[in-house]
């Protein structure tokens, strides 16, 4: 660690300077910034590219442009803007979080970290990146680009996760600026994006190379081994969605695995008291879907109906008018089977 001591605030300032003349200001969530927008931003930000983010955060933003708004929203209403962009354990802690601030914290967004920490959904990092840039207090973050920017920086070598999280958030610390903590934070985020990338990094553009232990040594994913590339698992899944002219049979799936929380066609017609026998039409679709960590093949019968029905079930369902599918929680590939219909 000696060399951190040596360079203090020679990183930060190399980058802080690079981020003022290359930074990306034009993001929606840099532009009249308040903690409650950057919150969102960084949720959504977890797991997720940037480019995919930003349609969604607009949107959101739109429905829900301050936090008081979002006060009486419901879980499914924050679920249906979430709808596409994945991880809805993500949509589940904003309508969390907001339920204890209105709760515990009298509708008043957290200023403290500790307070920011209490939240579902916000962990050391996300504290911190909405502490420095929404508060501009100096707090140190450790998102995947920031991790791979200081990994690169000090060739930290340690195998052992646990142990270079911990290195990791000792480097992060230490080199994170009293002053200028603003432009610092979100600098370190953008090289880490738009220069210091996962595969062929743009070393003669980055502003601390001549600091860096690994500048212009990265092995480009030309010369890497090729990895064996591991099968995602399969999973088959049978859906039947019973339907009118405008109004579409949903049940709310509360299984803890994929989709939990959300709208879905029946999965078992048969306790439903779905009968095709009843139904006036039927067609079958097949439809393939990705996961991060599972591969869907999804077969889906639709039987058309004269008119909605009572159900047999001790979950929740619901029969739900097509123009209102926008305003459900419910999986992208669910909700453009029923648009097409």
């Amino acid at each position: 660690m000696s060399k951190i001591l040596e360079d203090k605030d020679q990183l930060s300032d190399l980058i802080i300077e690079w981020y003022r003349s290359h930074g990306r200001a034009e993001l929606p969530w840099r532009k009249n910034i308040t903690p409650y927008k950057i919150w969102i931003s960084e949720i959504m930000l977890q797991q997720t590219q940037v480019k995919t983010v930003i349609p969604y955060f607009l949107r959101f933003i739109k429905t829900y442009p301050t936090f008081n708004s979002l006060v009486l929203a419901s879980e499914d209403q924050i679920i249906a803007l979430w709808s596409g962009l994945g991880f809805y354990r993500r949509a589940k802690n904003i309508y969390r979080a907001k339920e204890q601030i209105k709760n515990s914290f009298n509708k008043e967004f957290p200023d403290s970290f500790d307070d920011l920490m209490s939240l579902p959904g916000i962990g050391e990092s996300t504290a911190g990146a909405i502490m420095s840039i929404a508060y501009k207090k100096s707090y140190p973050i450790l998102d995947a680009n920031v991790k791979r920017v200081l990994i690169r920086y000090l060739n930290v070598t340690e195998e052992s996760a646990s142990k270079k999280n911990k290195i990791l958030w000792e480097i992060s610390r230490n080199e994170t600026p009293t002053s200028n903590i603003f432009d610092y934070t979100q600098g370190i985020m953008d090289l880490g994006s738009i220069v210091c990338k996962p595969k062929d990094p743009l070393c003669s553009q980055c502003p601390i190379a001549s600091i860096c232990d690994s500048a212009f040594k990265i092995v480009t994913k030309s010369s890497k081994k090729e990895k064996t590339k591991k099968n995602k698992p399969q999973i088959d899944i049978n859906f039947t969605l019973a339907h009118t002219d405008n109004e579409y049979l949903l049940f709310k799936r509360n299984e803890k695995t994929f989709w939990d929380g959300l709208w879905l066609p029946s999965e078992q017609p048969k306790m439903h008291k779905i009968l095709k026998k009843e139904s006036s039409s039927q067609i079958h679709l097949s439809r393939k879907h990705k996961l991060t960590h599972l591969d869907l093949n999804m077969s889906i019968t639709l039987l058309r109906y004269n008119k909605s029905f009572d159900v047999r079930s001790n979950g929740q369902y619901r029969w739900v008018n097509k123009i209102d599918i926008n305003n459900v929680g419910m999986p992208a590939p669910i909700k453009k089977i029923i648009l097409e219909i």
